[in-house]
């Protein structure tokens, strides 16, 4: 009995210190990752404001070929929404909107997460001339995760998760452009 105690009570301090480490753990991160596309600003900022064409880029779009996906509003434009509905864990269920759009330089998004889980993040997609005939395209995401599921944001490495898919996104996208 005093061994089963003993457990109990290491397994409540370990519990307890991981608490305690989430309070003091960072609650927001901001990943991005960039790409250059031998094609004009325009043409890449007209590509990537069009939602419907990250099925032909997008990692997380990719995923599962087979998810339920719903388009509403003019596609290109603040207000347009992409919906997705997925039986793989890994794409789950959610949507995004375009929030804001500045004509060949930003385009705003926000990404409402269902399933698994619920939570909101903020993306965006940049373009700028990187010279001539080609595009640095930026592509970013930031989110908060309220204590204690910091914790978990730590133990995933939000950074290398998020931000490799980002990248494979992108370079999808930069041999898409480029055909």
């Amino acid at each position: 009995m005093k061994i089963v105690k003993m457990i109990l009570l290491v397994l409540v301090a370990i519990i307890v210190i991981a608490l305690i480490a989430a309070a003091f753990m960072k609650k927001d991160f901001n990943i991005e990752r960039e790409v250059t596309i031998n094609k004009s600003r325009q043409e890449v900022f007209d590509y990537i404001k069009v939602l419907k064409n990250q099925t032909h880029y997008s990692k997380w779009v990719m995923m599962d070929p087979n998810a339920k996906m719903e388009y509403r509003g003019t596609d290109g434009a603040v207000g347009s929404v992409s919906a997705w509905d997925s039986e793989n864990k890994n794409v789950g269920k959610g949507e995004q909107e375009i929030m804001k759009l500045a004509d060949g330089q930003k385009m705003d998004l926000e990404v409402r997460f269902k399933k698994p889980f619920e939570s909101k993040a903020d993306a965006y997609m940049t373009t700028e001339d990187a010279g001539p005939n080609q595009t640095k395209v930026k592509w970013g995401f930031h989110s908060k995760m309220a204590w204690p599921t910091n914790l978990f944001t730590a133990m995933m490495n939000m950074e290398k998760m998020v931000g490799d898919d980002l990248q494979t996104g992108l370079t999808n996208l930069k041999g898409v452009m480029e055909k």
